[in-house]
């Protein structure tokens, strides 16, 4: 083995990559995409042959099912249903058309119901006697008299199953089928069925006739006698209490009654009147006079006093008082004067006399109308008793009426054979089977194997709850996807880096190794993969990239191993010093990663580092092939990997290896096996998580990015290994890939179709 490293310190330009203090963590958003009609279409392309065969299956199936059914024909017939009463004798009812217009779908409803009747099939499976027919059995003698407390017969269900009652909508019709494998048969059974059920209804409402006819001749003697009585009762009470009706409503005392009040209005209103003129003749105010000057007499007294008055005034200022026509005019005025104050004293009394004559007569009528009314509180009395055997009478009368025409009715209906029930279509003899429908059935087959295989499809893809790809990784935790890493053999079938390197390992034996396939095959879809990576991280960060890398993964067997040791690869090509150490204390993979030789000094590493056996710079290797890469193996495996972690001589080492190294590279155990990657995670510039396309559950990844959340670790992103770049949720969407790296496709492939030992 070549002698140990010297530690020397890296000679740095100011603007170069210098020592790098841990970075505080940055908080990756959780997004979500939202899905497009290429999502959908990738899913039905990926799961192609699993819808393909299920769509398979399902139409051989049923195309088998449907060649080896015997055919059925379906006969069909319709009958028509009128509307009838719901009274089985045919009494007149004046809210028929609104009873039809409500109760005519129940009724239609219930017909259909009778036709599916037990009672009517077994009525047509005697008619016929359909026991003797081969599908039916072919035992005549199987039938028995079905009754009450009796086992159904086998016959009946099979029967009823092949009946089938519908009624055609908006209309009075009934559309009946029957199935059976001889055409004639079957149409046969459904005009017999019919008829049973044409007949059933007539003898129904025949018998149902003659047991109200039965009933209503008993009834109709017994209640003529009670007509007579009561006819009898109302004649002997109103001769006994002299009851003379003017009309149906009125009698002689009511009649009076009114007449007295009419005339007693009259009289009341009429000395309202005269009782006003009274008040204002007897007032003391101007009104008194307005009373009296509606007197004729006084009018006219009052015309020529004006006139004299007139005269006189203009004779008195012509001739003076002492003129003689003058003092003849006075002596006309004063007596003028006189008569008129005469007339108003006389027509003061003739209104006191018409007011008092008015007062008498009121109390008159209101004297008579006393006596009237009590006199018809008698006859109201007398009349309820009256009112109350005359309706009795009336209604014995109408009873009896009403009962002997419906009896007269009723013999007449009873010898008529109507029926509201007419056959509109009788059944035909099919020509051609109702079933099976092969085309049909077979198109059905289609439509639902793809419909099902299309659901199964989503279904898997539902619980297929792994990442997948870059966007699984975007939407569950907001990292970055640094770099995609395709399956080292996707044509050949997909193998991730972690998986194929032990095989390629065991079977070699010699130098060459898969994780050095960034050296050996630059060419490669790999070797780009991790080219890319080194590039991501190298400009993850504005001022200058992470110094110290943690590598870990959420589950063993993810490819971290494989990782770590292309990314210190590519990290070395480009001419710095790097540094690969294997802190994975439990289960150990970068010397033989690595291929580093066993020679002296091979027990000793980090573990002998940490637990102050041996110095820094005795633990760490160079590489014999690789330039600028050395490497610090895990030494022996001790009993408490996570205590020698935790130490304060694994906080100095990494300090001491940034001073010499511009690239520290650590591979660590999952995450979720052990606490080892949480401990390093706070040493380190950046933590870099594999994911194992399609195998790592997003649970464990999600679990993986809180736990570095949780003590402040900062993650740089995700490495998505082992990712089939022919896969079509991958091609579709990520297929700038293939076409960038794919120049180097051929080579890679051809080498691991030949073996690990061909890789040069």
């Amino acid at each position: 083995m070549d002698e140990a490293p010297k530690l020397i310190p890296v000679e740095r330009r100011r603007d170069s990559l210098a020592v790098v203090s841990p970075q505080p963590p940055v908080a990756w958003a959780q997004t979500t995409r939202e899905t497009n009609l290429l999502d959908y279409l990738i899913i039905l392309r990926k799961h192609q042959w699993m819808i393909l065969t299920f769509l398979l299956l399902v139409v051989t199936i049923v195309t088998i099912a449907s060649f080896k059914m015997k055919p059925v024909y379906v006969a069909s017939a319709r009958v028509e249903v009128d509307p009838e009463n719901d009274n089985p004798l045919p009494f007149q009812d004046n809210n028929s058309s609104f009873q039809e217009y409500v109760d005519m779908d129940d009724y239609i409803e219930t017909q259909t119901k009778i036709i599916q009747s037990e009672t009517l099939a077994m009525d047509t499976i005697r008619s016929l006697d359909l026991p003797r027919y081969p599908e039916f059995g072919g035992d005549p003698k199987a039938l028995v008299n079905a009754g009450p407390n009796q086992k159904e017969p086998p016959i009946l269900s099979d029967f009823l199953s092949r009946l089938t009652v519908s009624r055609v909508p908006n209309s009075r019709l009934i559309e009946v089928q029957f199935a059976a494998q001889d055409p004639a048969l079957a149409a046969q059974v459904v005009n017999t069925h019919l008829e049973d059920y044409k007949e059933h209804n007539f003898k129904s409402r025949y018998d149902a006739t003659m047991q109200a006819s039965d009933f209503l001749s008993s009834e109709l003697e017994e209640l003529r006698v009670k007509m007579e009585k009561s006819d009898a009762a109302e004649v002997a009470y109103e001769r006994q209490n002299q009851i003379w009706m003017v009309d149906a409503n009125q009698n002689t005392t009511t009649q009076k009654l009114q007449e007295l009040s009419n005339a007693l209005t009259l009289v009341q209103t009429q000395l309202a009147e005269k009782e006003a003129v009274y008040d204002l003749a007897h007032s003391d105010d101007s009104a008194s006079m307005t009373a009296v000057q509606s007197n004729p007499v006084v009018q006219d007294l009052n015309k020529t006093k004006l006139q004299l008055d007139a005269q006189y005034t203009e004779a008195l200022a012509q001739f003076g008082p002492n003129w003689p026509k003058v003092q003849v005019l006075k002596a006309q005025d004063d007596a003028i004067a006189a008569q008129l104050k005469n007339a108003k004293s006389e027509a003061v009394r003739q209104i006191d006399n018409d007011y008092h004559q008015m007062e008498a007569r009121e109390a008159l009528l209101e004297r008579d109308l006393n006596r009237q009314e009590l006199q018809a509180d008698n006859m109201a009395q007398k009349l309820v008793e009256y009112n109350m055997l005359k309706h009795d009478a009336e209604s014995n009368k109408e009873l009896y009426d009403g009962l002997l025409q419906k009896l007269k009715e009723a013999g007449i209906s009873a010898g008529l054979r109507s029926s509201n029930i007419r056959i509109v279509d009788p059944a035909l003899v099919p020509s051609t089977p109702a079933r099976p429908q092969k085309a049909r059935n077979i198109l059905l087959a289609f439509l639902i194997g793809l419909v099902g295989g299309v659901g199964l499809a989503f279904l898997r893809e539902y619980l297929d709850n792994t990442v997948k790809s870059p966007d699984d990784v975007q939407n569950l935790s907001g990292l970055p996807c640094l770099a995609v890493v395709p399956s080292f053999a996707s044509r050949n079938g997909s193998r991730s880096l972690g998986r194929l390197s032990k095989q390629v390992g065991v079977s070699a034996g010699g130098d060459s190794r898969v994780e050095l396939v960034s050296l050996q095959q630059p060419k490669s879809l790999v070797s780009e993969a991790f080219r890319a990576l080194r590039t991501s991280l190298l400009l993850s960060q504005a001022e200058h990239a992470p110094q110290v890398i943690l590598v870990t993964s959420a589950l063993p067997r993810e490819g971290k191993t494989t990782s770590a040791a292309n990314l210190a690869i590519t990290l070395a090509q480009l001419g710095d010093r790097t540094l690969l150490m294997d802190s994975d204390l439990r289960k150990p993979g970068i010397r033989r990663a690595l291929n580093l030789p066993n020679g002296h000094g091979h027990d000793i590493g980090l573990s002998s580092y940490l637990a102050g056996v041996a110095p820094l710079h005795d633990i760490i290797v160079r590489h014999p092939t690789v330039p600028n890469l050395d490497a610090v193996p895990t030494g022996p495996i001790p009993p408490n990997p996570a205590d020698l972690l935790s130490s304060h001589r694994m906080a100095e080492a990494i300090d001491d290896l940034r001073q010499h190294y511009k690239f520290v590279v650590i591979d660590s155990p999952p995450i979720m096996a052990a606490t080892d990657a949480v401990i390093l995670s706070a040493l380190t510039d950046g933590v870099l998580l594999v994911v194992w396309s399609h195998e790592t559950p997003k649970e464990a990844f999600s679990r993986t990015r809180d736990l570095l959340a949780a003590v402040k670790g900062r993650l740089l992103g995700v490495v998505l290994n082992a990712v089939d770049s022919g896969a079509p949720d991958y091609y579709y969407s990520y297929r700038y890939y293939p076409y960038s790296y794919g120049y180097g496709e051929d080579e890679e492939v051809k080498a691991i179709r030949q073996g690990p030992e061909k890789i040069s």
